[in-house]
């Protein structure tokens, strides 16, 4: 087994603890020691001894230095974002030149909170098996456990293994309003879609062949590309997700249920449910006193201090890059207002 960690990420939509050179998989979370990339690297090697890293040339020197045992030759650099379709194709290049072709390969995402390692270790394993047998790409989906607006969901469609929990998918959902996810929750028959994707390099041509021949050709390009123009290549590639290049066009993927918890901490709602809390509900961090506060996130990484008085359900961060403050159920609009800073 192969793992492919992909280390990417804008940085906006936790600003501004995250910046574009230093992206949310580069955080520590929390009071932990580790940050969320170190934590998906310290899985990874669970699984396998055959590690790489997918990064943005942007970040790349604090993800080496974050991951300083592994060699250069595991580090697989994008010259400039092209979206995780590409990151894949670099990935699938890289490994065929170095790998049976038909060893199956585990595509993880840098930036996710998982506690519970031995379902995260069962569940893979498991995914990996079910894609070598049917010669099919295998995605790892979780239980929702809220009516979630801000993931994508997969539809189950049949249990083809009730033993390892693996489903035939019928659909993908787009991140529906609140109305409509309730009632995924209620039906129990849709999982979160995980961004996770596990198959061998030859199924993945094979599906790209098939359902994205655009792709395949930028899979091409690449496999013949001196090492003189691979950067350029890359760079005229169009900017597009797995999911919306290739995924949601495949007609036989199957669905792993996944057998942990899982968390991708996209707004601070989400790093608030991911941490404790005291006895009024609010994660403090830093140099500040409160009064009165409730239900609320306040981190201050500067040595001036903060005070808060009298609110609840906020969000208040304070570092070199900027100051947050805002209510925490609207946080999942950082993103797009950090991004004005850059107009």
């Amino acid at each position: 087994m192969i793992v492919v960690i992909i280390a990417g990420g804008s940085g906006t939509r936790l600003w501004p603890l995250s910046t574009p050179d230093y992206p949310k998989h580069l955080l520590k979370i929390g009071s932990g020691e580790l940050s969320l990339l170190q934590q998906t690297y310290q899985r990874a090697k669970k699984l396998s001894d055959s590690i790489y890293i997918v990064s943005e040339v942007s970040h790349i020197q604090h993800v080496k230095e974050q991951l300083s045992d592994l060699p250069d030759a595991n580090f697989i650099v994008e010259p400039g974002r092209r979206g995780t379709a590409n990151c894949i194709i670099a990935s699938l290049d890289y490994i065929s030149k170095k790998h049976d072709q038909d060893e199956p390969i585990v595509i993880l995402s840098s930036d996710h909170f998982i506690r519970d390692t031995n379902g995260f270790i069962d569940s893979f394993k498991a995914a990996s098996v079910i894609s070598v047998n049917e010669k099919k790409i295998v995605l790892v989906g979780a239980e929702p456990d809220y009516p979630a607006i801000g993931f994508g969901y997969i539809q189950k469609d049949g249990s083809i293994d009730s033993n390892k929990y693996v489903y035939k998918v019928h659909s993908f959902k787009e991140k529906p309003d609140f109305e409509t996810a309730k009632t995924y929750l209620k039906s129990g028959n849709y999982l979160w879609n995980c961004g996770y994707f596990v198959g061998s390099v030859s199924t993945f041509i094979q599906e790209m062949k098939d359902n994205a021949p655009n792709l395949y050709a930028n899979y091409l390009r690449l496999t013949k590309a001196s090492a003189q123009e691979y950067d350029q290549t890359y760079l005229e590639f169009e900017n597009v997700t797995i999911d919306y290049g290739l995924i949601e066009k495949v007609k036989d993927l199957l669905v792993v249920h996944a057998s942990f918890d899982w968390m991708d901490l996209g707004s601070f709602s989400d790093i608030y449910r991911a941490v404790d809390s005291d006895e009024n509900g609010n994660h403090i961090q830093g140099r500040v006193e409160t009064e009165e506060v409730e239900n609320s996130y306040i981190q201050n990484n500067e040595d001036k201090p903060i005070a808060v008085i009298g609110l609840d359900n906020i969000v208040v961060v304070n570092t070199p890059s900027g100051i947050l403050v805002a209510r925490k159920d609207l946080s999942q609009k950082v993103g797009e207002v950090s991004k004005r800073f850059n107009k």
